[in-house]
């Protein structure tokens, strides 16, 4: 039986769930897969895009390690596509390539005072507090009041995690220079902006529910914002999920204030117009909105009416982008690889052979982190439709990839040097009584990957 081998850049959930597909499918060849990964750790947004206390979440990392620990899948971490491999490589050692690279952009909000010193990306400081090697190790959380822009699940975790007091982290595996910067954080109010009203959120019932149970922190809502159009009510009365956020906001309706030493408030029916500077011209002084009002039919329209509250920082939370890749056709309006159901299409529109795409990088930052599964389903099945159009490799040999890697200086890790990293960050965590520590330096991941070792237990994290 021939065998055909497949490259697989990027190795999230996507990646790992299109190698996993792959090699279950029926088909009338054996495979070969390697995947690659520009960080040196695999499981992408699991491990560097979801909030550290959301464990139950972060279970899905069990099911992906059970898929690359198969035995029958190479990892090469510490890979970047576009630097360290090139197109000509994988057209050279592969019959066929997977993009499923991501979105980790933040999408952009065109307003005034967009660019003022406290006006940050949502990705960013996900990425700060979630341990990326590849971003600064502190965060300037100077501010004693913050907007939040943005009706979707980050927009939740950024409010949430600027609003908890460290000491409710310390289970998680926040690394240690994110626990020491939360720690400082004078922050004693967070607001929620959203366009539309409380019945169009992207919120899911889970993190909306999550966010009302922050200890020491009085959670309020505005009647005004509850007045409810027929679309809001349809919405609620023929969608169980809209059902379920509605009566959680009820009760936070007849809510209280305790007196808690920080708070959250939800706004909504607010459209974006301006960040305001400072006295200094510089930094945040404030964030404008327009009040809108339901249009009856589950949109809104301005009123005209602006209001203004006291920010120090913003972080705006409207939604991410994909990059442009090396010699990969690019859409850059929707941030994601021009394809058809993850067959990549050329400028002319036209099938770009032996190129594929899965998971955001393929329809955009849509759906929860489960529904890249059936998405990569679709691409696996063109794929293997697609064999006879495969390109055809000079240097098909598993063996070719290492001696190229290695012949480049490139110093990649491995299955098992994940599996050395890891091991080292459980074993920080069971020595602080937690469950593991983030390793966050990317040369001290790669260090201990390769067998180095690292530093002292602590050191560098």
């Amino acid at each position: 039986m021939t065998k055909l081998r497949v490259a697989i850049i990027g190795a999230g959930p996507a990646g790992i769930y299109a190698a996993d597909l792959l090699l279950k499918a029926d088909r009338d060849f054996d495979v070969s897969i390697d995947l690659f990964e520009r960080l040196p750790a695999p499981y992408g947004l699991v491990r560097y895009g979801v909030a550290p206390d959301h464990p139950r979440i972060k279970g899905i990392i069990n099911a992906l390690r059970d898929v690359i620990d198969c035995g029958e899948i190479r990892l090469f971490a510490n890979v970047h596509y576009g630097e360290d491999l090139t197109m000509a490589d994988l057209k050279r050692h592969y019959n066929a390539v997977i993009f499923s690279t991501g979105a980790v952009e933040d999408a952009g909000l065109d307003i005034p005072g967009i660019d003022l010193a406290g006006s940050y990306g949502a990705a960013d400081f996900v990425s700060w507090y979630d341990g990326h090697p590849d971003v600064p190790r502190s965060w300037p959380l100077t501010a004693e009041s913050v907007a939040v822009i943005g009706n979707g699940n980050v927009a939740l975790d950024v409010a949430r995690i600027l609003a908890k007091q460290v000491d409710d982290l310390m289970s998680t595996e926040i690394p240690e220079n994110v626990q020491h910067g939360l720690a400082a954080s004078p922050v004693t109010d967070v607001h929620i902006f959203g366009r539309r009203g409380p019945m169009q959120v992207k919120f899911t019932p889970l993190e909306l529910r999550e966010l009302g149970e922050v200890p020491d922190t009085d959670l309020f809502v505005h009647e005004e914002d509850f007045e409810l159009d027929p679309a809001s009510q349809a919405a609620i009365d023929t969608n169980k999920q809209v059902l379920v956020i509605s009566r959680i906001m009820g009760k936070w309706r007849e809510r209280e204030a305790t007196g808690a030493s920080r708070r959250i408030h939800l706004h909504f029916y607010a459209k974006p117009v301006e960040i305001v500077a400072a006295a200094d011209g510089l930094s945040v002084g404030a964030f404008r909105y327009e009040r809108m009002t339901p249009d009856g039919e589950g949109g809104v329209t301005g009123t005209g009416e602006i209001r203004e509250i006291p920010v120090q920082a913003v972080y705006r939370a409207v939604g991410y982008l994909g990059s442009p890749l090396d010699e990969v056709p690019f859409d850059e309006r929707r941030g994601v690889i021009p394809n058809f159901e993850g067959q990549v299409l050329t400028e002319h529109n036209e099938q770009m052979h032996g190129v594929y795409a899965t998971g955001w990088i393929k329809r955009g930052p849509t759906g929860l982190i489960g529904h890249t599964k059936s998405d990569a389903m679709e691409t696996v099945k063109h794929l293997i439709t697609d064999q006879a159009s495969w390109w055809s490799p000079a240097e098909p040999e598993e063996d070719a990839v290492t001696r190229m890697l290695s012949s480049r200086g490139i110093r990649y890790t491995t299955i098992d040097g994940w599996h050395e990293l890891d091991a080292h960050e459980l074993a920080l965590g069971q020595a602080s009584g937690r469950q593991r520590v983030k390793v966050v330096p990317r040369d001290e991941m790669v260090e201990i990957s390769r067998g180095g070792g690292g530093g002292r237990a602590g050191e560098g994290v």
